[in-house]
């Protein structure tokens, strides 16, 4: 650019030449040109941070192609513009060679499932080869970030299904154990619901027998010529009908025959008496 001025935007800088020699550095404002000594702005120089971004495709230790894309942040060094722009003549692509060599070089050695671990492993490599180079072109490497790591369409979702697989294994695995659990709960409770019935019917058995020891005592002290036998056929009777008793009122009960002449009560208690032997010598 020739002309009498120049006007600088604010954080970058102009190289000003004289006769194609640097001659100064032009900061931000309106700069005055000689141009009788042919002063011209050979370019400008930013001073601000600058973002690079890099998509570079390898492969990693198990054979799978993955595409990892590296930002990198930088900024030209104010004491080192002349280096920063006369030595080099294009920063981006000198930035990027760098980024795919140290990322072809690290990424390889490393299995799939673990490159996602280690990214910050490989970006501190990034930035520590960035920084012993640019720094000797006047850059400054503010930070290296691997943003992502995008292996194949396959490979992502076979990746998925493993993860479902184990978890849907893991899952069959505490079911498992929930019915089990639930099984013994319930076989330990079943134990204990027939241990607690039993009890219950030995302690019913045993007032029944206590109420009718004393209900023969009572009756035998009570009325004069009745022999403790007698009281027992008498309750046993009694006991029969009540049981009929029950028997008809119950809705759903089938017809039942039963003896009805006056004689069938001895009859009756023959056989409630024969019954209660029967299952004494069983």
């Amino acid at each position: 650019m020739s002309g009498c001025f120049t006007c600088v935007s604010t954080n970058t800088v102009e190289p000003i030449e004289r006769f194609g020699k640097l001659d100064r550095f032009a900061d931000a404002g309106c700069n005055f040109l000689n141009p009788c000594l042919c002063e011209s702005v050979a370019g400008v120089v930013s001073l601000r941070v600058q973002q690079l971004d890099v998509h570079c495709e390898t492969k990693t230790k198990d054979n799978v192609f993955v595409n990892v894309t590296v930002s990198v942040q930088y900024q030209v060094v104010r004491e080192s513009i002349m280096d920063a722009f006369y030595k080099l003549t294009n920063p981006k692509e000198q930035i990027r060679s760098y980024v795919f060599d140290v990322v072809r070089s690290t990424v390889p050695s490393i299995d799939l499932d673990d490159v996602f671990q280690n990214k910050e492993k490989i970006a501190t490599q990034i930035k520590s080869e960035l920084e012993k180079t640019m720094s000797g072109f006047g850059f400054f490497i503010l930070q290296a970030l691997v943003t992502d790591i995008d292996p194949d369409e396959k490979v992502k979702r076979s990746m998925n299904e493993i993860n479902a697989t184990q978890r849907m294994r893991k899952a069959a695995v505490e079911k498992a154990e929930a019915e089990k659990v639930a099984v013994i709960k319930a076989a330990e409770g079943d134990a204990e619901a027939k241990f607690l019935a039993g009890q219950g019917i030995a302690r019913q058995r045993t007032a029944i027998v206590n109420g009718l020891k004393d209900s023969v005592v009572q009756f035998s002290e009570s009325v004069n010529g009745i022999t403790s036998r007698d009281v027992m056929e008498m309750m046993l009777v009694t006991q029969y009908f009540d049981m009929l008793k029950d028997v008809g009122q119950d809705s759903g009960t089938s017809t039942i025959f039963i003896p009805h002449a006056p004689g069938a009560v001895n009859d009756v208690s023959a056989q409630v008496r024969q019954g209660f032997m029967e299952g004494k010598r069983a």
